[in-house]
């Protein structure tokens, strides 16, 4: 078995990784190859590049790399070609496996969609593209089967790898020892993954800090980047690395940069703010193409405001504070988040979302191999 696997993020890394294990169970020799991060390494994908070399964030973003990202996927095309698979799974990230999938069409290699682009957010009218490009669809939330039934499209939930990971997830007993945190109850910031998103989000997250003098501010750092890129810390404004679940599970509530985190902070249960800032120009674009009334996983699978979501403007040290203190111990929206977080998980159900999707894509290869 030949495949060719591309994940362009942290979290796409992850959750393919997770598939990727499991599928080595069902194929122990399989050939692996592609695009993604460590966890896919690990499995025993020969890494042809680092996500972080695809990772941008926003249409300006986009934009100011265009000549480079041009050559990368010239580059992964030609990879593809000579490596020759049976398949190739893609792992979210749209913008880039978008052009991925037209390609295997063109030169007629069969594509697995493993985490579908959430065209249900924007632009709807591409899930009609999707489906041209796309052989098999395998996805995360419930209700992406009933979005593409619209499309006519029979779609596969397979659970979801976020829920899967970390519904059982227990705290370290040593993590403030290990990490040199006093006593005084944690508020985590998570300044997201990409470069754009750790800039921006850390500039507000370092004005707050006296504002809350019973407490010490934790920032989920990750060692793909530099320590200074965080700027400098303090007693009650530290650092760590790498153990952003950890983070959670010792915290008493949380500001959280938009996207996969926040699903992932509501499945441990910590209140949380949703924030997020981009550049003007990509703020402008994406405001007129967004269909949907939240940014946040847990607000759109809950389908109300259960989490407040600063966007750009809204995202500064004033409005952040004021929201924080409604959350922290004795906050007047702590106990509803914290039972809207109920509803959410039993949304998202008991399936095993790794081995559900190691499974469909083992048997879609089997079936296109039958005569």
């Amino acid at each position: 078995m030949k495949l060719y696997f591309i994940a362009g993020e942290k979290s796409g890394d992850l959750h393919a990784g997770n598939a990727l294990q499991q599928l080595r169970s069902l194929v122990p020799d399989a050939n692996v190859r592609g695009i993604g991060g460590d966890k896919m390494q690990s499995t025993g994908m020969n890494l042809f590049m680092h996500y972080r070399q695809i990772a941008l964030m926003g249409f300006w973003e986009v934009f100011k790399n265009l000549k480079s990202l041009k050559r990368i996927i010239a580059n992964t095309k030609k990879d593809i070609l000579l490596f020759n698979p049976e398949a190739i799974v893609l792992v979210d990230s749209a913008g880039f496996n978008m052009r991925i999938a037209q390609f295997a069409k063109e030169h007629r290699i069969p594509v697995i969609y493993y985490i579908s682009p959430k065209v249900w957010a924007w632009n709807t009218g591409r899930a009609w593209k999707l489906k041209k490009l796309v052989d098999k669809m395998l996805v995360i939330f419930p209700f992406e089967v009933d979005f593409f039934k619209k499309f006519d499209w029979k779609v596969d939930y397979v659970g979801n790898p976020t829920y899967e990971q970390l519904n059982s997830l227990q705290a370290s007993s040593d993590f403030r020892e290990r990490n040199g945190l006093n006593e005084l109850p944690i508020i985590a910031l998570l300044p997201g993954s990409r470069l754009q998103e750790i800039h921006s989000s850390m500039t507000v997250y370092k004005q707050i800090v006296s504002k809350f003098p019973h407490h010490q501010f934790v920032i989920a750092g990750i060692s793909d980047h530099p320590i200074e890129l965080y700027g400098s810390t303090t007693s009650r404004f530290q650092l760590v690395t790498d153990q952003t679940y950890d983070l959670l599970l010792h915290s008493e509530a949380a500001a959280v940069v938009s996207g996969t985190a926040s699903l992932e902070t509501a499945i441990l249960n910590i209140p949380q703010i949703v924030v997020y800032k981009t550049s003007p120009i990509s703020y402008f674009i994406g405001k007129r193409l967004i269909k949907i009334p939240y940014i946040s996983l847990v607000n759109l699978l809950i389908g109300k405001e259960l989490v407040k979501e600063l966007i750009q403007g809204e995202f500064n040290s004033k409005i952040l504070t004021n929201q924080l203190s409604e959350i922290i111990e004795g906050g007047e929206k702590r106990e509803d988040i914290l039972l809207g977080y109920q509803t959410i998980q039993n949304q998202l159900g008991t399936k095993k979302a790794s081995l559900n999707a190691a499974r469909l894509i083992f048997d879609y290869l089997n079936e296109i191999k039958q005569p």
